[in-house]
């Protein structure tokens, strides 16, 4: 079935209303649209509901019933149990606090680190700086030419048994390629290590069934998922238990608390739930009734998911024929997320000004990515430009952004 594209953007205003009206816009990857639901929560919570949650009022106990909403609705289509999902200010918050836990627990343990040069330097550079406390770090080096990552190469760091931790995007914010999560967390389980996946540049095209994938920690930001700006943490219990808790000592008991070592922003993960109505509306647009909220999940995964590689194909077609750009990443469009970057003769970003003359919303620059695109080559004085692409771009927007590119370029 396909998507219904005017049921989607009718859910979105910035499609509708003020400076984004009328633009064709592919800088998603840098922060989503928000969805109206996110939107009508999030004004009802300031309107009716800013007071301290779960005090023995009315409009406390609103105010913490949909923040208890927004967990459990979120939990339950990620295929985890209500209290191993934690919010944060951002997902480098959220890891960077992980990382805190993580360091004492290596110091008491021992063992070493495996982390990518494929990352983005939120789930590169909190690891990388363990090292300076003598923990070992070695890392899984991407091919200089593909930006892909072999799990042959992260079976040979794992072969002495001495690894506790691999840390890999799911999917690159530059690169794109969609790495196999389920079966690299496989292979560092059978060596004895546990895995963290970031999953921001990868959630915004369909959550994940976490559990299916067998990661111990994911993580993905609700603010390139079409909610507000949080990170969202999910952290199975076998290793969150394990860990030392970073919040107040008294917090130490439920897991959701353990890694929340300031308070959460109330009304943005009451807002949260926002994005579970989403969900749902789609579902119940293009399907028959489903009780089941993964099952829910799952289906509109694959609806996103078939739109955006129908959608992002003539675009990879069409710069791969180019001889003058250079397409990082995969050229398939079922191999890749529908982030495309593009190294140029020139420097990208007035390359971006260029297109907001013509409609066109989108960026140049690093991204936090430094280490992968200079492992592949890319001069950073250029940079890359990124066309980045979710379910509600349009087959028109994909025209039109051709069109675009070719009178600028």
């Amino acid at each position: 079935m396909p998507l219904d594209m005017d049921f989607v953007r009718s859910q979105f205003p910035a499609f509708h209303s003020g400076p984004s009206q009328g633009q064709a816009f592919f800088e998603n990857a840098g922060g989503s649209y928000p969805c109206q639901s996110v939107i009508d929560r999030l004004h009802r919570f300031y309107m009716e509901r800013k007071v301290q949650p779960y005090a023995p009022y009315a409009a406390a106990q609103a105010g913490g019933a949909e923040m208890d909403e927004a967990r459990r609705r979120l939990s339950a289509m990620l295929g985890v149990a209500p209290d191993e999902l934690s919010f944060g200010p951002s997902t480098s918050a959220n890891t960077y606090v992980l990382a805190q836990a993580v360091r004492t627990w290596l110091r008491r343990d021992g063992g070493a680190i495996v982390v990518t040069n494929q990352d983005h330097e939120a789930n590169s550079g909190v690891w990388r700086r363990l090292a300076d406390d003598g923990i070992e770090l070695r890392e899984w080096k991407i091919d200089p030419d593909t930006g892909h990552l072999d799990p042959d190469d992260l079976a040979r760091l794992l072969d002495d048994g001495r690894v506790r931790l691999v840390c890999f995007p799911h999917c690159s914010n530059v690169v794109a390629e969609i790495n196999p999560v389920a079966a690299i967390a496989a292979l560092a389980r059978a060596a004895g290590a546990r895995t963290v996946v970031d999953g921001v540049s990868y959630a915004p095209h369909g959550f994940p069934d976490v559990a299916a994938l067998g990661a111990d920690v994911y993580l993905f930001s609700a603010y390139k998922t079409y909610g507000p700006h949080q990170g969202i943490m999910v952290i199975r219990r076998a290793f969150g238990d394990a860990l030392p808790a970073q919040g107040h000592w008294f917090n130490a008991g439920p897991l959701y608390k353990r890694f929340t070592p300031a308070g959460p922003d109330h009304a943005q993960i009451a807002a949260c739930a926002g994005m579970a109505d989403y969900i749902d509306a789609l579902h119940a647009r293009h399907f028959d009734p489903e009780p089941d909220a993964l099952a829910r999940g799952r289906a509109v995964h694959d609806l996103m998911r078939d739109q955006e590689v129908r959608v992002v194909a003539p675009l990879l077609d069409y710069l791969a024929a180019r001889n003058d750009v250079r397409l990082i990443g995969p050229r398939q469009a079922a191999d890749r997320a529908p982030t495309v970057a593009v190294a140029l003769p020139g420097a990208a970003e007035p390359v971006a000004v260029a297109l907001a003359a013509h409609g066109i919303n989108c960026w140049g620059g690093d991204f936090y990515a430094r280490r992968p695109l200079e492992a592949m080559g890319v001069d950073m004085e250029k940079g890359v430009l990124r066309l980045s692409l979710v379910h509600y771009t349009s087959a028109g927007d994909v025209a039109r952004l051709i069109a675009a590119l070719d009178r600028v370029l």
